[in-house]
């Protein structure tokens, strides 16, 4: 919570708040699903919003809800976010 608290006056574009929401919900993934994913789900949000050119910021942000709702055992959403996620990596890198 202290990174959140620390950044949370600072405005949304700016980069470090958003990591500082990306550490709260990681931290909070392991052993708190159910707090962890509206966290994720606004990083999320935001990096879609502001940084959607960063393809890597965004698949990470969405991996972690991906994470959140394998740890709720809502594993057929996980698996929608998961394919989407190879779906844009493959149409940027390729098969490999």
């Amino acid at each position: 919570w202290a990174a959140w608290k620390t950044y949370l006056g600072r405005p949304e574009t700016d980069v470090v708040r958003g990591d500082g929401i990306g550490l709260l919900g990681s931290a909070l993934r392991p052993s708190h699903p159910e707090e962890a994913l509206p966290v994720c789900e606004a990083n999320l949000a935001l990096r879609r919003r502001y940084w959607s050119h960063n393809f890597v910021a965004v698949d990470s942000a969405q991996t972690s809800v991906a994470s959140c709702l394998d740890g709720l055992g809502r594993r057929d959403e996980s698996l929608v976010l998961r394919r989407e996620i190879y779906a844009r990596q493959v149409a940027t890198f390729g098969v490999s």
